[in-house]
């Protein structure tokens, strides 16, 4: 037990602690006051705290449906994933409850920044809870139960895990559409899904992705060479074979960032004309050295 416990960093629980105010402060001060919903377990948690006695909360909801969720996800995701997200869940339902129940804010009826428009709510509600959500990601927690059940089950129905989060989220859009008996409000959740998913990407895999460049040439070793004068970093070099012509080729594979794509381009085809380049995002670069050969 000690053991895992090592395993913990403080910075991560800090991290997911900010992560988990942030999402709070997003639902809590521009979703909730206006019933519109979150996605996945949060947005379930909304419905059910609007339907159901008082005494039955947000804050609640989001600990009852959640935990068990990462506790069934245990064995796919391992103990630190788990502990992570539990802890990232109960910060977020732990701050949702203060800024509810307990600081004098006033989210009854209207947003206390952005009163009773729809638009405003569900695009800076969209955008904060994804900052939330995207953090709690980022640093090895999750914010939601919905991507855990995913994970365990869209292999079994034949979907990617993409596909069944959308579906949830339709299905969840479309029971508040008929328990409300309005489809003004789940229109716009649809609007606040859509903000925090953009956000989430931005915030795990970064605003600039960088980009991977694949070179065929006949001329590997004069491309690599100018190439890594100019750019100050290293490729990997492999050896390939023309499919129509038969003759002896090179694959380079390159990382650059976007304003060097061009640059990179005419370089290559300024040493060889005849070269094949395709060019494809990386969302992440990992590398203990600064060249890669």
């Amino acid at each position: 037990m000690l053991k895992h416990l090592k395993k913990i960093r403080i910075v991560k629980l800090i991290m997911l602690t900010v992560a988990g105010i942030i999402n709070a402060f997003g639902i809590t001060l521009f979703l909730m006051p206006v019933k519109l919903y979150d996605s996945g377990i949060s947005g379930t948690s909304m419905l059910l705290d609007q339907i159901t006695p008082g005494y039955l909360t947000l804050s609640l909801f989001l600990l009852i449906l959640n935990i068990p969720l990462f506790l069934l996800g245990f064995k796919k995701q391992g103990w630190l994933f788990t502990v992570y997200a539990i802890y990232t869940v109960a910060n977020y339902s732990l701050f949702a409850w203060l800024i509810t129940d307990i600081l004098p804010i006033d989210v009854s009826i209207a947003s206390p920044l952005a009163g009773t428009d729809l638009l405003l709510c569900a695009l800076f509600g969209g955008v904060i809870s994804g900052i939330g959500s995207g953090l709690a990601i980022r640093f090895g927690g999750a914010m939601d139960g919905i991507e855990v059940m995913a994970v365990i089950f869209a292999k079994r129905l034949g979907v990617t895990v993409g596909t069944f989060v959308m579906v949830y989220n339709v299905i969840l859009y479309v029971i508040c559409g008929f328990v409300l008996k309005s489809w003004i409000l789940p229109l716009y959740s649809i609007v606040t899904y859509a903000g925090a998913l953009k956000t989430i990407d931005f915030i795990v895999e970064g605003i600039d992705r960088a980009k991977c460049a694949i070179i065929i040439t006949e001329l590997p070793d004069e491309i690599c060479k100018i190439l890594g004068e100019t750019f100050g970093s290293g490729m990997t070099h492999l050896e390939a074979k023309g499919g129509y012509s038969n003759r002896d080729k090179a694959m380079i594979y390159f990382v650059v960032n976007r304003y060097q794509v061009i640059r990179m381009r005419d370089i290559v085809h300024e040493i060889d004309p005849h070269a094949y380049i395709t060019i494809s995002e990386v969302a992440d670069v990992f590398s203990n050295n600064n060249r890669n050969n």
